[in-house]
C-alpha cells in the first residue's frame, strides 16, 4: 500500500521503502493529483498547473508522457484513471498525510469543544506529528502549490494554537511557555498566540 506525504517534501512510501519519483514535472503532477484526490482534474487545469497559462504548444502531449511515466513509476494503472477531459487519482484519502492531518485537527477541535482537553491535546499532537517540514517544500516554486501551501500552513498554526490551548487547560503552563514565546516571535500579528 502506498502512503503519500505532502506535509514536507513530496514523498511516496510503499511499506518501509521510499519510492523514487521522476523529475520536477512528474513530482508536480503527482502533487496536483493528490491535492485533488478522487476528483477529476481537467487536462487544462493540469497543463496550467504544470506550465502556466502560456504553455507552449505540445503541452498536452508532454502531459500524456508524464502521466504514462507516473503510472509506471507508481504502478497505478487502476488508481490513476483517465476520465472525460481529465484524470482522477483514486486513493483512500487516509493514505494522504494532509488529509489525515485535517481529519485529526477536526477531531481534536471537537474534543476540545466537548471539554476533553487531554484527548484533544493527544489528537492534536498526533496531527502535528505528521509534519516533516514545510508543506510541499520541494514544490514551493510551483504556482499551483502556493495557495495550498498557505492553506496548509495556516491549518498547522491553528492546530498548534489549539494544542497549546488544550495544554493550558490541563495546567501545563511551564511546558508551553518557551514554545509560545517562539511562536509569538515568529508570528507577531497572530492575536490568538498573544492571548494564550
Amino acid at each position: 500500500m502506498f502512503e503519500f506525504r505532502l506535509l514536507g517534501p513530496l514523498e511516496v512510501r510503499k511499506g518501509e521503502s521510499v519510492v523514487a519519483l521522476g523529475g520536477a514535472k512528474q513530482r508536480a503532477l503527482l502533487a496536483l493529483l493528490l491535492l485533488h484526490a478522487n476528483q477529476v482534474v481537467s487536462r487544462d487545469r493540469l497543463i496550467d498547473g504544470l506550465w502556466g497559462e502560456g504553455a507552449a504548444p505540445g503541452a498536452a502531449h508532454r502531459l500524456e508522457n508524464h502521466m504514462s511515466r507516473l503510472r509506471k513509476t507508481l504502478e497505478l494503472d487502476g488508481a490513476l484513471a483517465t476520465r472525460l477531459g481529465g484524470y482522477a487519482l483514486e486513493v483512500d484519502p487516509m493514505r494522504i498525510d494532509a488529509y489525515r492531518f485535517e481529519r485529526l485537527l477536526e477531531e481534536g477541535r471537537g474534543q476540545a469543544a466537548a471539554g476533553r482537553a487531554s484527548e484533544a491535546a493527544d489528537t492534536l499532537r498526533e496531527a502535528l506529528g505528521l509534519w516533516r517540514g514545510d508543506a510541499l517544500a520541494d514544490l514551493a516554486y510551483e504556482p499551483f502549490a502556493r495557495l495550498e501551501i498557505e492553506r496548509l500552513e495556516e491549518l498547522r498554526l491553528a492546530a498548534l494554537e489549539e494544542r497549546i490551548d488544550a495544554d493550558l487547560d490541563l495546567g501545563r503552563h511551564r511546558a508551553v511557555l518557551a514554545e509560545l514565546e517562539a511562536l509569538t516571535a515568529r508570528h507577531p500579528l497572530r492575536e490568538r498566540l498573544r492571548v494564550s
